[in-house]
């Protein structure tokens, strides 16, 4: 292209300038590009045709890589070159592929378009990855370097160009002409204290630049090494490939601090506080790290709720081969239901009729559906990650059924999704007839305990462990369930209970057996899931949930054939994903009138 030609000029890119991401383009990096012509783009934007403008000669010089840009005839081309001759647009920037680097230093690479860029987003030098691949693949970038470009002159003839030369910034060091510069206080050292410098240096970067595209490496005239020791402070670019200024500088600086006082001892200083950066000369040290090993090899660990009490109630609730069931009992607790005596020539009287007690509860489908990528399960290899799912799947369903039975799912009533009473009945919520509903007195058992001194007696553990205890055995004398009653409760309850102390401050409960056979229990079982549960009663009065005590022999489970646990599985072949489920149709309800005390302390009008 004759240069005579052009629309503007510019530096794609400078050499030796520091980028915000510590890396610097060093002379050469672009050589293979001299000469050619590539696309000249709006932003880099590479979706549409119409965001090529034009197209840029490159030209490699020694302070780095100048370009002549011509725009196209296109609408966006010229709407370009009018924004450009403007002065709206004034920024360069490079898109570039197969870049190598020697540590901070891109050392090849090759320029695959030149873009026009908004000056203002990008004040300095600033690389923009594109692809970044492992330490020694190539990299894609965009590269930018805030110079402006030269407008040209229009009129078709040789335009002068008013190139801007490269600033020459000061150390940050040498901010007062009076201050010792970073060479004064080197040339200052003997010459054993350079050598330590040099060692230290040498340490710092750990390696070699044997690849320097201009055959400027560190090996003589004869094939040999060159042990020839370099000034660390000097200015030289060939330098740049092996010196660390930020360490020169961070090192300078300790020295002329006055609480440090000499050179030997801010190395020594520099040296202790970053011995990691120093002993390993990698940027990227992590990369060398070994893999991460498994704690526990095999399928994630699960992190649930106490599952303990789900087992339990699953075990001993009793299994029925019905679905539909029926409860029938007859009360005849009434007075007048009674024997008489007899008296010759009186008419014998037939006593009252005995009330007709009975309930039908019918079957409810409760299921757990997950799906799996076909994609993730092929790709992990190291469990079976479909035995694995149907574990949780299972567990899941096994805790929604018991916690279904003891104190419902918890969801409002008109959720889809909820299981409904009618279907499993909640011991909590179910009737009078069949749950006794006992509130605990606070007050009444201070009163008993503590008399009028009460802040010389015992503490309100105590009092709230008696409180229970004397709740339920007072509600014990209306229960008639069968065998031996269970106490399902919170962890705080239970150790609220447990740190009961007499008035020496000795525990009155040493374990739980023994608050268990002051509570005239088999076991007690710990609840997470009853934490901060409440209802509300007929009367709109609202109960805080403590305890419940059953046997659950007497709540019943009732599944016919087809109805117990199954796993189903099949694949959508649209979506390449396995579907799971695993799914149950039974009933549950107590069979026993009077056979649970739910333990409850109000909680609000």
């Amino acid at each position: 292209m004759d240069k005579t030609q052009y629309d503007f000029s510019g530096w794609a890119t400078r050499n030796d300038l520091r980028c915000s991401d510590g890396r610097v383009i060093k002379r050469n990096a672009f050589k293979g590009n001299n000469g050619q012509t590539v696309p000249l783009v709006w932003a880099h934007n590479h979706t549409e045709p119409d965001n090529v403008l034009g197209h840029a000669l490159l030209e490699n010089r020694d302070e780095g890589v100048y370009c002549y840009g011509v725009f196209n005839e296109t609408p966006s081309g010229q709407l370009a070159k009018t924004l450009v001759q403007h002065g709206d647009i004034t920024a360069l920037s490079i898109y570039a592929r197969e870049l190598k680097q020697i540590s901070h230093d891109v050392v090849h690479g090759s320029i695959k378009e030149v873009s026009l860029v908004h000056a203002g987003a990008n004040p300095g030098a600033y690389i923009d990855t594109v692809i970044e691949h492992s330490d020694d693949d190539d990299e894609e970038a965009i590269i930018y370097t805030g110079e402006e470009f030269t407008l040209c002159h229009a009129d078709g003839q040789t335009a002068t160009k008013t190139e801007k030369k490269p600033e020459t910034k000061s150390d940050d060091n040498d901010n007062d002409d009076d201050d010792e510069t970073v060479g004064d206080v080197f040339n200052t050292l003997t010459e054993k204290q350079k050598n330590v410098v040099y060692a230290i240096v040498g340490m710092a970067l750990g390696q070699n630049d044997d690849d320097d595209d201009d055959d400027t490496n560190n090996k003589t005239t004869e094939g040999k090494e060159n042990s020839m020791k370099h000034n660390v402070f000097d200015t030289d670019p060939a330098m740049d490939d092996v010196l660390s200024h930020s360490d020169q500088e961070s090192i300078i600086e300790l020295a002329k601090s006055t609480s440090v006082g000499s050179l030997q001892d801010a190395i020594a200083i520099y040296c202790e506080n970053n011995k990691d950066t120093l002993a390993h000369g990698f940027d990227d040290i992590e990369s060398l790290f070994p893999d991460y090993k498994d704690v526990r090899p095999g399928a994630p660990e699960l992190l649930t709720r106490d599952q303990s009490w789900v087992t339990y109630v699953m075990n001993k609730a009793h299994k029925s081969p019905f679905s539909r069931i029926r409860t029938r009992q007859v009360d005849i607790r009434d007075p007048k239901i009674r024997a008489s005596g007899y008296q010759k020539t009186k008419e014998k009287k037939v006593a009252p009729n005995a009330k007709l007690l009975k309930r039908t509860t019918d079957p409810q489908t409760v299921y757990r559906k997950d799906a799996l990528h076909r994609d993730d399960i092929i790709d992990m290899t190291d469990f079976d990650v479909v035995q694995y799912q149907y574990g949780i799947m299972r567990q899941n369903l096994n805790e929604e059924i018991a916690l279904a039975a003891l104190v419902g799912d918890g969801r409002e009533d008109g959720d889809e999704a909820k299981i409904s009473e009618e279907h499993i009945r909640s011991i909590w919520h179910d009737d009078d007839l069949y749950t006794i509903h006992v509130d605990i007195d606070l007050e009444t058992a201070k009163k008993e305990l503590q008399g009028t001194n009460t802040s010389a007696n015992f503490g309100e553990n105590y009092i709230y462990a008696e409180a229970i205890i004397s709740a339920a055995l007072f509600a014990r004398e209306d229960y008639k369930g069968s065998g031996s009653l269970d106490f399902f409760c919170t962890p705080h309850l239970l150790n609220v209970m447990l740190l009961a102390r007499d008035l020496n401050g000795r525990r009155i409960y040493d374990s739980k057996a023994d608050l268990a056979k002051a509570l005239n229990v088999g076991e007690i079982h710990t609840v997470e899931q009853f934490e901060g549960l409440e209802r509300t009663d007929k009367t709109q009065k609202k109960h805080k949930l403590l305890g419940l005590f059953v046997n659950m022999a007497d709540y019943q489970f009732g599944s016919t054939k087809g109805g117990e646990i199954t796993k189903f599985n099949q694949f959508d072949i649209d979506f390449n994903q396995e579907k799971y489920l695993i799914e149950t149709r039974l009933s549950g309800a107590l069979t026993r009138v009077y056979s649970a005390i739910a333990l409850e302390e109000k909680s609000g009008e």
